[in-house]
């Protein structure tokens, strides 16, 4: 089992590209897709507040019921947004990445690279065709 856990959602690029950053430093990762497997409460609290973000910077918006569901209401409680996220984990963004040394919420995709312990092995370029690793796998400012 791999020490490298990744919150994923195939239908997201960002998710994609960051999933094959993990794979680009020889990281088999754990993948976790979270709309079919979501996390629990007590997870889903850990990751957040591991990743250092509150509840609300870990609330998506774009593509989800957010609106619908009134969650820019300020009023609404840390607890009353995990209960949202949990009844619809389309609203948890994404993706959270583990690893042995934090916690990541990983948008743009290329945060992966600052809490991974290996190098990458090769070039990368992520699907809309910007270049993060050159060919001497370094990364691209």
């Amino acid at each position: 089992m791999s020490d490298v856990v990744i919150y994923h959602n195939p239908k997201c690029g960002t998710s994609r590209n960051t999933l094959a950053l993990i794979r680009n430093a020889g990281i088999d990762p754990r993948v976790i897709e979270y709309l079919t497997s979501p996390p629990d409460r007590d997870t889903l609290r850990s990751l957040i507040e591991h990743a250092g973000l509150t509840v609300r910077q870990a609330l998506r918006e774009k593509g989800t019921p957010f609106q619908e569901l009134g969650l820019g209401d300020a009023s609404l409680t840390d607890d009353a947004l995990l209960d949202a996220m949990l009844a619809h984990p389309i609203l948890i963004n994404r993706p959270f990445v583990v690893t042995p040394t934090a916690v990541r919420l990983c948008r743009p995709s290329e945060l992966v690279l600052d809490i991974l312990d290996q190098p990458q092995r090769g070039p990368f370029t992520k699907e809309d065709g910007e270049v993060v690793i050159d060919e001497h796998g370094r990364r691209v400012r």
